[in-house]
């Protein structure tokens, strides 16, 4: 995302972004946004916007921006997950070492219930794997 030209400013939403032209070139010498596209991250699509559609040139950013937003989230979705592996490690030790019964009669049932979820499709996903390396 640092190849973007300049005159590009990509405003993040939830499955891509608004791109804007970028304007200093004014007498005024404020900053312009004029909005030219929606980009969406999920299927790809650049949706020109506005009075003056991205130039050719524009379009190419802008589907650049969007291979690598793609590769960001991947990065991220990873690192959720990660995260995620972390915090379940914290809240073992926390629930086995100073948790009171109060507090775990709060989560309990809905955290074994996410568990067994999560473990269920794992379980699944794995043999999925397994099955197709034979």
């Amino acid at each position: 995302m640092a190849d973007q030209p300049n005159s590009l400013y990509f405003r993040i939403r939830e499955n891509g972004a608004t791109v804007f032209r970028v304007d200093t070139e004014n007498r005024q010498r404020r900053i312009e946004m004029d909005q030219i596209a929606v980009a969406n991250v999920k299927n790809g699509e650049v949706k020109p916007q506005g009075e003056e559609p991205p130039t050719p040139e524009e379009t190419k950013a802008i589907l650049a921006w969007i291979d690598e937003r793609r590769k960001v989230l991947a990065v991220r979705d990873v690192d959720d997950i990660l995260r995620a592996v972390d915090y379940l490690n914290l809240t073992t030790h926390w629930a086995q070492t100073k948790a009171t019964d109060q507090q775990l009669e709060v989560f309990t049932d809905r955290l074994l219930m996410a568990m067994h979820d999560l473990r269920s499709v794992l379980v699944r996903k794995k043999a999925d794997r397994l099955t197709k390396r034979d």
